[in-house]
């Protein structure tokens, strides 16, 4: 889409200059707008034309039964979905009986802004009724971060070329209809028709619906409030039914004239409290919202912003459209988790209703190393969350015959839902990366009361889950078999590298807690002896290798499997999911994405730095890229292996994953984890940053046609600035006390107003390594 001619390449905007139907499910993703809690698709005011109707609140699901051919022991019986909740942002619009509907008459402009320093979606059009009359149609669209259950609209009508009689019908609408099923897995499987009403409810400006869901049992209420500004004689009047409540409001306007709407919405759901608590619950918010007003909406809203960019902002000078991205990306990720608050932060975060709005790996291993360092109290309240669903996770472990807890592959609630096992429950390095999620916070922040609370507990049953799972051979070595790693066209294996270096460093972690918080561990149950145990497993634990490859394995034999034939598979024949069985893919060298890859980066103290090299060379040539999970987990390691333009490459195609729609489902809903992988590739590659064992390290580069980056972190109560330009990196210390941290090898010191500069180092020319026919990354231009 960025590269389409009505979208524009600017810093701080993304800017669609006139409606294109055939990417209107697109925008509708890159227009959302959210907080973590209440998701609105960037959807047009009047409703349609609509690619995928979208109104979300995190956590608002349905159940539905989970079929197979064959049943099995263990299986998951009911999965889940996001629904689409009542819509509150709809505005429809009639000018002399002509309904406002940009598939007729005549659009003369249509304009689109999403401003990443206010947090305001405007939209401008002009356009001719079908009878003639002209008008020009204002909306500026609000997700409020300071009121976590607001959403808001400002919408102005005003004729052009003489006299009108407008109709403006402002309503809250459940039960929408959807589109037809694309047919694609990786797309929802929603259910028609979730909500069974309760109670409707217009009064004056003000509109109430609440709704339950048929199976999961969820109440859902919406309320809205309006102000209306016009001229002598304008009227309103209200009316409701089950699915519709509506306030039409009438006016008569001269050329020139506006009627204003201003209409503040509160949601508010729960699965215990009665349907008076609930409606109490969104009257509530939406008074705290009215006392506000939508003026002081939207000073709060660019009050936020102006925070969190003085933290999280990344400058890069020499990409124009990386600039661009990259704050896209930094403002999605804000958005699909500032105000989650003890609930998931899905792959597509409130954006769309792909994957069925489930939470995966992903947001362990992708999105909250970003918030880690920009918005660490999000990250507190993610995992919060999955301590919250321990009880779903312990029971799991126990149906499948394990100690501790099995955390789902992917889940709305807490409880597995994936039908397919080989890719589900096997995929049991989610554990670990929950575990990783909790080091890097722990360390990132030095909060010793979430550690106690929080982080023990993970800790403690994640470990316990690996020593049930694994066995030491007669000679004394830790094995994991029958794993799924992250690559997830290898299913079922023994000894996944990546999930033995996470379980290692897991059992490590565990046990190094449990010392620090010895009464949290004995409450638990966890003693000297039993962390004994875990530091032996890590100790032992099994790394694959081919000698006489001089590479790792990415799990025991996988280098001695059939090299897939890619001189043999046909552009239109990826994504390989969508052509070829499993089975023929579970038994040959192919990676979908990168598995062994993201070990090293994130265990890079497992591996040396020939290793490394050889290594990333190696699976390069069997890389597909079907995920959108690979590309900046390449292009990190990629620089720091020394192939510089390489990673340029991969930071573009993580960065543009969904403004260039690469992986044709950006309709769907935006790639969260994609996104925050475009700033990892350019603070953990480019930047060259790591945090392990308490130390905070960069090694930066650059690639030639990058020619500076900056960007800011924080880490235990300071604010670090970091830039990068030609053969020098600058340290700044912009808050807090004097901080320590490592330049390559170098010990440095950085204290306010102390600016520390340090010679960058360039890595040695070296062969790029070569990639599958076809499937190079396009390089940067």
């Amino acid at each position: 889409m960025i590269t389409h001619s009505s979208y524009a390449v600017e810093p701080w905007t993304l800017r669609e200059s006139r409606l294109n139907l055939d990417v209107l499910p697109q925008s509708e993703s890159v227009f959302s707008l959210s907080n973590g809690h209440v998701g609105w698709r960037g959807n047009l005011d009047e409703g349609e034309p609509h690619g995928l109707p979208g109104s979300y609140l995190n956590g608002v699901h349905e159940l539905h039964p989970l079929p197979y051919a064959e049943a099995g022991y263990g299986y998951p019986a009911s999965g889940q979905s996001v629904i689409n909740v009542t819509n509150g942002k709809l505005i429809r619009l009639l000018v002399d009986d002509e309904p406002f509907d940009l598939r007729y008459g005549r659009v003369h402009s249509h304009e689109r802004t999403l401003d990443l320093r206010t947090g305001l979606l405007h939209r401008t059009c002009e356009w001719t009724s079908p009878a003639g009359r002209r008008v020009r149609v204002r909306s500026t669209r609000l997700v409020s971060f300071t009121q976590r259950s607001v959403a808001a609209v400002a919408y102005e009508v005003q004729p052009l070329d003489g006299p009108a009689r407008v109709v403006v019908q402002s309503e809250l609408v459940a039960n929408e209809q959807l589109p037809a099923g694309s047919g694609d897995p990786r797309a929802a499987a929603a259910p028609a028709s979730p909500l069974e009403p309760e109670e409707h409810f217009a009064s004056d400006t003000r509109l109430r619906l609440v709704h339950r869901t048929r199976r999961s049992g969820l109440r859902v209420a919406a309320a809205a409030h309006h102000t209306v500004t016009g001229p002598d004689g304008t009227s309103t009047s209200g009316e409701s039914g089950e699915d519709v409540s509506r306030l039409t409001v009438t006016s008569e306007l001269a050329a020139g004239q506006t009627l204003r709407l201003e209409k503040l919405v509160a949601y508010g759901w729960s699965g215990v409290r009665s349907l008076p608590a609930v409606r109490d619950q969104v009257d509530a918010a939406l008074a705290g919202a009215a006392d506000t007003g939508w003026r002081g909406l939207a000073d709060g809203q660019r009050a936020f912003l102006d925070d969190f960019w003085a933290r999280a902002d990344v400058e890069v000078d020499g990409d124009a459209q990386i600039q661009q991205a990259v704050r896209f990306a930094l403002f999605h990720v804000l958005q699909a988790g500032a105000r989650a608050e003890r609930r998931a932060i899905p792959a597509k975060g409130l954006t769309g209703s792909g994957y069925d709005g489930h939470s995966f790996w992903d947001t362990e291993s992708f999105v909250l190393p970003l918030l880690t360092y920009t918005s660490p109290e999000a990250v507190a309240e993610a995992l919060r969350w999955r301590q919250s669903t321990l009880p779903a996770a312990r029971e799991r472990a126990g149906q499948l015959g394990l100690r501790g807890a099995a955390f789902p592959w992917r889940t709305v609630d807490g409880a597995e839902c994936s039908a397919y096992w080989p890719a589900g429950t096997a995929a049991f390095h989610v554990n670990a990366d929950i575990a990783d999620a909790v080091v890097r916070y722990t360390e990132a922040t030095g909060d010793e009361e979430f550690e106690r609370e929080t982080g023990v507990e993970l800790l403690v049953e994640t470990a316990r889950l690996w020593m049930s799972l694994g066995h030491h051979d007669p000679h004394g070595t830790f094995h994991l078999d029958g794993v799924t790693g992250p690559d997830e066209y290898s299913a079922v294996a023994d000894d996944n590298l990546y999930t033995n270096v996470m379980a290692q460093q897991n059992l490590r972690a565990a046990a190094d807690a449990a010392g620090r918080h010895p009464r949290a561990a004995a409450a638990l149950g966890a003693g000297d002896e039993e962390s004994a145990a875990w530091r032996d497993a890590a100790a032992t634990m099994a790394m694959p290798y081919n000698d006489k490859l001089g590479v790792h394995e990415q799990s025991a034999g996988f280098t001695g499997h059939q090299v897939w034939d890619f001189a043999g598979t046909r552009p239109d024949q990826y994504p390989l999911l969508l052509h070829f069985p499993y089975f023929d893919l579970y038994r040959k060298q192919v990676v979908k994405q990168a598995d062994l890859v993201l070990a090293m980066y994130k265990r890079g103290d497992a591996f040396t730095a020939a290793q490394k090299a050889r290594n990333f060379a190696y699976y390069e040539a069997l890389t597909v890229r079907d995920s959108s999970l690979s590309a900046c987990c390449q292009a990190v390691m990629a620089a720091e292996v020394g192939h510089l333009n390489l990673a340029h490459a991969y930071l573009g195609e993580a960065a543009l994953m969904d403004l260039e729609d690469l992986e044709n489902n950006t309709r769907d809903g935006l790639h969260i984890a994609s996104l925050a992988g475009t700033w990892l590739a350019l603070v953990a590659g480019f930047g060259g940053m790591r945090h392990a064992g308490g130390v905070l390290s960069f090694a930066p580069k650059l690639p030639e046609k990058l020619t500076r980056l900056a960007f800011s972190v924080q880490v235990r109560g300071r604010r670090l600035r970091v830039e990068v330009a030609g053969t020098s990196a600058t340290y700044t210390l912009v808050e807090g006390e004097p901080l320590e941290l490592r330049h390559e090898d170098r010990p440095v010191t950085v204290a306010r107003d102390r600016p520390v500069t340090c010679p960058v180092v360039l890595p040695e020319p070296r062969p790029e390594p070569e990639q599958p026919p076809g499937r190079r990354p396009e390089p940067r231009s």
